[in-house]
């Protein structure tokens, strides 16, 4: 199974996080503690990890992007989601997560703000 690998960049108004490979729970133990130490290190309010390159996720993957969200939150920034492939984003359909996180069809769109 091809590993997750991820590339961080910052800008003044975001740090991107571009996820690439699979999301499973091999690659949460990986991506978990990233989002851990964006959230304790200064930096931009925003934090956006990008789902465009993967070609997998599963539910230990939704777990991941759901504890993001909330470790994030508690760090005082925001968590934004750049959409996935489709079948990345059924996943995220399926549980009506969707609904609850903050998605965008592009990085630079993060800034924006959340959505109405």
């Amino acid at each position: 199974m091809p590993a997750l690998t991820f590339d961080v960049s910052e800008s003044p108004d975001a740090v991107v996080v571009a996820l690439t490979g699979e999301l499973d729970v091999r690659g949460s133990t990986t991506l978990d503690p990233e989002v851990e130490r964006l959230a304790a290190a200064p930096g931009p309010a925003v934090v956006v990890i990008d789902l465009r390159g993967l070609r997998f996720m599963d539910s230990s993957g939704l777990r991941s992007m759901v504890l993001a969200d909330a470790t994030l939150r508690a760090a005082g920034r925001r968590l934004v989601l750049v959409r996935g492939e489709p079948e990345v984003q059924r996943v995220f359909a399926v549980t009506r997560m969707e609904e609850r996180l903050q998605f965008v069809d592009h990085p630079d769109e993060a800034a924006e703000g959340p959505r109405a």
